[in-house]
Parts: structure tokens; sequence; C-alpha cells
């Protein structure tokens, strides 16, 4: 019996990068073995195709297998378990290795005569193999040969004798290289989830951590959007962070709750596949609200079939996730639902909510991809509000006497709120000649909250009504509108002295109507009992920019771009006087303005060494103005941000990854603003800078291990009137900011064996290190030290898990104010001293979890 020989496939690839702009060396086989014919079904009576998508990682080896067109649960694996085994030299864009991922279809051909042969290797298509062989051909723009064998892995026919084989071959079509973009900035992330996914995170705000000098709190319960702190900036619930899902904006204009609102609570954390976090304003492409940075989503799901996952934990916590991807189908097609709900960790802390996002990737000719989006959620949640530290010290609060009862209880239990969010998209990406790319998307969003919290309890109802006693301070903020938008993209595929120049031209039309009011509610039922604001908002916005990167000589690269935007406003006010000093008069008041600015961007990068690069940028930014603080024919003014930054980067490719990189900045505002408790919103205060550095790393070693660790320290002042733009170091600290964060995250992953049966294991740390923050009359928090354990084990389809949070059960203030409040009583005298204010953090708590890992697929003959 003849041994088997290794054939050496040629390759044929139409190589299209995944950012147009460099060309790539497509991967070449070295070794190819076919797929064996399953025995446990009958040979194939039509010919049974199996499409694969390989990842081809930069050792040339196959790191992964999907199935994107199914034959059968027994061909599909014949044909995953060959592909394992396949060797390439691997891609390279330059002389750089890179990941690839290539679609493959593996065909198997029915034996002719009724005779049971062996099969040897086909040519191009299988025409030219003998009667009775069995053929792993390909046709269309990605298929793959090889050798297909009989249960006995010989290559001879006993009917026609030995077969010479005809080179089997490949023809492929590179939809994307796994490289993300080249940063524009040091502080530029793309961030790959990965591994990472196994750290224990509440919800998708969560992954916002991964990137460096990152601080979440939330003072308003599960469900209300986090208070972002980035980068030396109290960014509020998303005024000063630009925040986007697949590529649709999710900050809310003239939000009751403060200007730029952006809750992403509603993201189904399993569906992230990767965040790119921007930091400063140094892309043409951010827009408003970018002032710290953009933070956007990108969805997709690697592993397909039907995941069911069913969570209980502590205080009632229950979730339930239900996830979809077809197996013919790629990544950017799925079906995700989620259910939470639970009792929270202390009073007034309980919430339920529910979601769904669904999306499907379409081919629209040969080069062009079109995607559908829609997400629906609803959401309601309970609040426990703020709490006085004199009253806990004191053992005042109206809970339990012990030290526990005290730290987690709350006043007012009139506080929470409901949200609901709906979200279409439609996204077109067509490939061009000549490296080309254009894309263009069109979205509707509808959107509704009501948020109710008091933050001084009974202080601001100064005039009630003749004979009645104060009526309380609790605030409710309601808010519906709806956006429609469009956006798009084109890349030429421009060349110059041999060299490609990316020039990138872009566009944002964005339309919002919206109803946004805010009310005094009494203590007592919670009826309203005073408008504060009352208003239908209009806003138009238009932008355009342009972006140009060139690279003059090997070594040094050069980016630059321009953005200019324009905003239209219209206010219907609905709560004016109803008298003015020329008498009566309707409370209904009609104003428009517009709005203006540009925003220059630039880069320069220099290559050290083939690893090291050094790069610096400097930016421009605006937030556009709250519509309810403009005047009638006003030229509306904008808040201006100009940003600095230059660092080092540091990259290591392999089966060993790392990646490092560290810089510092420096950020001057025009109108920054600081949380003011007697309207429950941040307020403007004027001019502020900032100060900073950071620096982050992280390694994988294939799919075993993943780690990622950052330190980030900046220093936020309100500048001396009067004093230099240069001295960015002089002035008062800015309150509430923390001016040092440190993150780790890492995920173990492993495989054993348990009584003969093959075990996958996980376990996976998370690590929060949050430095003093500052707090008005010179007052500092604590430090706090948060750590989050979890670990899963599989056997076939079933999963368990169970995760920690707080591991060491810290008594930690998620939030701290520092300002005078009344909460003793609509009666009792109002003190005039301020002091201490906070939300309590959540204890430690358990989460048990199983999964069932489905595939609903049938065997077919």
């Amino acid at each position: 019996m003849r041994s088997s020989p290794v054939w050496i496939p040629t390759l044929v690839l139409c190589v299209l990068s995944a950012t147009g702009e460099l060309p790539v060396t497509p991967p070449v086989p070295l070794d190819a073995p076919g797929p064996v014919l399953p025995t446990e079904v009958p040979p194939p009576e039509v010919p049974a195709t199996v499409l694969l998508r390989l990842t081809i990682d930069r050792m040339g080896e196959v790191s992964q297998v999907e199935v994107r067109q199914s034959a059968g649960v027994a061909f599909d694996r014949a044909a995953m378990s060959a592909a394992l085994r396949w060797r390439f030299q691997p891609a390279r864009r330059g002389e750089e290795a890179i990941d690839v991922r290539v679609d493959v279809p593996v065909t198997f051909v029915p034996p002719v005569h009724g005779h049971h042969i062996e099969p040897v290797a086909s040519g191009h298509d299988g025409a030219d193999a003998p009667p009775g062989v069995a053929a792993a051909h390909g046709s269309g723009d990605a298929a793959v040969a090889g050798t297909s064998r009989g249960a006995s892995g010989t290559e001879h026919s006993e009917l026609f004798g030995p077969v010479a084989p005809q080179p089997p071959s490949f023809s492929t079509t590179i939809r994307g290289a796994s490289q993300a973009p080249p940063p524009v900035a040091v502080g530029d992330f793309h961030i790959p989830v990965g591994q990472l996914a196994d750290v224990p995170r509440r919800s998708a705000s969560d992954l916002m951590l991964l990137a460096p000098g990152v601080m979440l709190a939330n003072h308003g319960g599960e469900g209300h959007a986090e208070s972002i702190y980035i980068r030396g900036f109290d960014a509020g619930e998303g005024k000063d962070v630009e925040l986007r899902l697949n590529g649709v904006p999710l900050n809310e204009v003239s939000h009751a709750h403060g200007h730029g609102y952006a809750d992403t609570y509603f993201i189904i954390p399993e569906l992230v596949e990767s965040l790119r976090v921007t930091e400063g304003p140094y892309d043409p492409a951010q827009g408003d609200f970018g002032v710290a940075g953009t933070v956007e989503y990108q969805l997709g799901l690697a592993r397909r079939g039907l995941t069911a996952s069913l969570s209980t934990g502590s205080d009632a916590a229950r979730r339930l996730s239900l996830l979809w991807g077809p197996p013919e189908a790629s990544e950017a097609t799925f079906v995700g639902l989620l259910l939470r709900q639970g009792h929270g960790f202390g009073p007034n802390r309980s919430y339920a909510n529910a979601g769904i996002m669904a999306q499907v990737e379409l081919r629209v000719g040969d080069e062009s991809r079109l995607r559908l989006f829609g997400t629906s959620y609803g959401s309601r949640f309970a609040s426990p509000g703020v709490v006085r530290e004199t009253d806990v010290v004191d053992s005042r609060m109206p809970c339990a006497p012990d030290s526990d009862s005290q730290f987690f209880c709350s006043y007012d239990p009139n506080q929470g709120g409901a949200g609901q969010r709906h979200i279409l998209s439609a996204e077109l990406q067509s490939r061009l000649k000549r490296g080309g790319r254009f894309v263009q998307q069109g979205y509707v969003i509808l959107r509704q909250t009501r948020i109710r919290d008091n933050f001084t309890g009974f202080l601001l109802d100064t005039t009630p009504p003749d004979g009645e006693r104060q009526r309380g301070d609790n605030t409710e903020g309601y808010y519906r509108g709806s956006t429609m938008g469009l956006r798009g993209r084109y890349t030429p595929g421009l060349t110059l002295l041999g060299q490609p120049q990316p020039l990138e031209l872009g566009y944002v039309a964005r339309y919002d109507d919206v109803r946004t009011r805010s009310r005094r509610l009494r203590d007592s039922g919670g009826v309203p009992y005073a408008t504060v604001f009352d208003n239908q908002v209009r806003t138009t916005n238009l932008g355009a920019y342009a972006s140009l990167r060139a690279a003059p000589v090997s070594w040094l690269t050069l980016r630059g771009g321009v953005r200019l935007d324009t905003f239209l406003f219209g206010v219907d006010d609905h709560n004016r006087p109803t008298e003015d000093r020329d008498g009566p008069r309707l409370p209904d008041e009609s104003l428009e303005a517009y709005g203006f600015f540009a925003s220059p961007r630039a880069s320069a990068e220099i290559r050290l060494t083939p690893r090291l690069t050094w790069l610096t940028s400097a930016g421009m930014g605006a937030r556009s103005s709250d519509a309810a603080a403009l005047s009638d024919a006003e030229l509306a003014p904008y808040a201006r941000v100009a940003s600095g930054e230059t660092g080092l980067g540091w990259r290591l490719d392999g089966p060993l990854a790392l990646e490092a990189r560290g810089a510092f900045f420096a950020t001057r505002v025009s109108q920054d603003f600081v949380f003011d408790e007697t309207v429950g919103r941040n307020q403007p205060v004027g001019a502020s800078q900032r100060l900073g550095a950071f620096v982050s790393a992280r390694g994988t070693l294939r799919d075993r291990v993943d780690i990622q660790a950052s330190l980030a320290w900046a220093r936020a002042t309100l500048p001396v009137p009067g004093a230099s733009a240069w001295k960015l170091w002089d002035g008062t600290v800015m309150p509430y900011i923390p001016e040092l964060l440190g993150r780790v995250d890492a995920s173990l992953r492993g495989t054993t064996r348990v009584a003969g049966q093959q075990v996958d294991w996980n376990v996976a740390l998370g690590h929060s290190a949050i430095g003093p923050r500052p707090l008005p009359l010179d007052r500092y928090s604590a430090p706090i030290f948060l750590f989050d354990v979890g670990t899963r084990a599989r056997w076939k389809a079933v999963e368990v898990g169970l995760s920690v949070e707080n591991l060491l059960d810290t008594r930690w203030r998620e939030s701290e104010f520092n300002y005078v409040s009344n909460f003793r009583g609509p009666d009792a005298p109002p003190s005039l001293m301020a002091t201490r204010h906070f939300t309590a953090g959540a204890p430690r708590a358990f989460m048990g979890t199983l999964t069932l890992h489905l595939d609903l697929q049938e065997d077919s003959p």
C-alpha cells in the first residue's frame, strides 16, 4: 500500500485589504491534506459543499475555522478537521506578517457506478478526476481543492489502479485583514474584546474600562447611563464623549438629564466584538461631543449556532440570554435576546429590562455588502439616590441600625426611571476599483426616558403656597425624541509616486426632534408642582470632513484633515410666564439659532525601528450648545477644545503577541461643566485645562492567555483668570475627577481531561484601582481597590460558570459629593454647612451561570 503524499497546492488570490490602503501579500499554502470522507453517513448522492471561513494567523497556522455554509454536521466536521491541519506561509502587509480571514468551499463529490473507491486529489474543478473520485474542489471567488480520503486513508482505486494526482488549487478572496487601521494618535485604541470577555462585567458599559484612564460611576441605578470619567474629564453621562454603535450616534441632544446623555446599557455584552476608543479629538471623523474622545462599539458574534445562558445570583439577580448565529453566515449576522431582573443590593435598587438586537449581512453583487441592524429595548429601574455621610455615621438613616444597613440605605423611594429605545440602521459597504471603498449608512432612532432623582432633600422649594410646608426637591427629567440620519465616507484609493496615499472624504446629516422637560415633584405621591423647563427642540447637524495620509519616506507618515460642522436649532419654549411688564402674554415662545465650527487635526508618525514608533498628534474639537440655553437669532456658542499628545508605541507579533503604548497629553477647553446638585445636572463653570499621561500594555498567547494593564494620571484645573494659556498646571483643581486610575484584566484558558472526557476551563480576573477624588471645599475621597473573578468549565455542549464581583467585599463609595442639603424633613431647619454625600457601591455579589451551546443543524445525506 502506498504512503500518502503531501500535496502543495497553488494559490490564486484577489486581495482586498482591510483598509484599502496598503498592498497585502496573500498566504501561500504549504501543506493542505484533504478531508476524510465521513463514514457515519451514506455517501452524498449529489455534490455536497461546505463553505469554511478560516483565520490564518501570523505563523501561517489555521487558528480558527467557522462554517458559513453547511452540508450537514458530518461533512462540516470532516472539512473543519482537515482545515485545522493546513499550513501556510503567512500573509504579509509589506514585510510584516498579519492575520487574515479567507472563505474556502470544500466539495464532496459522490462515487460513480456504485463502486466504493478511495478518493484522490482532483484538478481545479474535479473534471480531470477519474470516475469514482471524491473531489474537494472550489468555484466562485473563494474555493479550495484538496485530497479527500476514504476511511483507510489510501489514495488509489482498486478498480482503476494508482492515479496520478493533479495539483489542487486555492482561489479565495480576502474579505478583510484583521489588523485595525493605523491609529491617529497613541491614544487611539482598537480593542478586540476577545478572551477578555471572560472577565466579569455588569453590562457593555464596563467594556470601556479596557481603555486606559477610564472610570465609570452610577448614582442612578441599573439602567441609568454611566457617568464617564476619561482623560481627566468628568464627561457626565456623555456630554464630553461621543458614543456610537456600529456607526449610529447614541448621544441625545438637549436631554433633560444633561446635554449629550448616552445610555449604553441596552447593548448586549456578548455581541460586542471590539471597541474603538479614540482619546482626544485627533480623527477628522470624530464629531459632536468628541471633546474628551470617541467610543464606538462594533458588534459581531464569532460563535455560531445557538447559545442559551441562564444566570442567577445574589439579591435575586436573574439573567437570561439567547444568542444565535446561523452557521452558514458570517460573524456580522446574529440575533441576541437579553432579559435581566433583580432586587438590587439594598433598598430601592430593583431593576428589570429586556432587549433584542439583530443584524444580517447580505451580499449585493460581488463587491458590496449590506448590513441591516435593529434593536429594541425597554427598562425600568429604581434608584437609591445619595445619602449624607453624617446620617450614616450617626445611624439616622431609616433602616436597621447596623453599619451595613445604614451604609446601603436610602431616603427617597420615589427615585428611579424608565426608558425605551428602538434603532433601525442600514449600511452599504462597496469596494471600488484600485482599492477604493464607499460606505453609506442611514438610521432611525426612537427614544423615551423618564428619570426621577433628589440630591438635596427639602431645600429648594422656597416659596410654597401659603399655609403649606416645603414640598420636596424631587426632580423629574422627561425626554422623548426621534432621530434620523445619514453618514457616509469615500476612499478613492489614490497613489502618488508609487505609494498609496489614502484620502478619505466623509459627511454626516442628522435631524433630531425631541421634547425635553424638567419638573419638581412633591415628596408625597410624586405629583408635579412646578416646571423648571419644557421645550420642543429641533436640531439639524450637517457636517463634512476630509483626511489624507501620506508617507514621503519609508520611516515617516503624515496625516492631516479638517472637519466642518453646522447646527440649526429650533426651540418651542412651553414654559414662559403668562404675564410680563407689558401685560398678559401666552406661555409659549419660539426661537431659532445657528452655529458653525471648523476643527483641524494632524499627526506625524516616525518609525524608529520596525517595532517602535513615535507618534505626535494635535487637534481641535467642539461640543454643540444645549438648545434650551439659546436666544433667538443667536450665533450659537459652542465649547472649543484644543489638545496635543506625543508618545511611543511598540508591537511584537507572533504566537506571543505584545503591544505597549505610552504618551503625555495636554488639553484646554473653552467652556467646561461641573455637577450642580440644585439642578441635578452639570452646569457651566468656564474654561478648564488638563495635563496627563498614560501607559498601557496587552499580551496574548494564542487562545490561552490574554492580559491587559493600564495606568493613567490626569490633573484637571480651572485656570487662574488672566493667566497664560501655557500654564496648564496652575489653577483650582476640578472636583470629582480622579487623578490616578489603574486597571488590570486577565484571562487564562486551558483544557484538561476528566474521566477520559475533554473539559475546557477558564479563570479570569479584573482589578480596578481608583485614586482619591477631589471634592469641593478642599476635600478628597478615599482610594478604591476592587477585584472581580470568574471561572467556568465546559464539557461538550454544557458549560457552568461562577463569577464574584467585589471579591474582598469592600465598602466603597461609587459617587461622592460635597454640598448643603436637608434630608431630615420638610419642617427641619436647613443647615448651611456642606457635608459629604455618596452613593454606595455594590458589595460582594455571586452569580452562577449555566450555558448550553447548541447546534441545530441536521445531518444531510
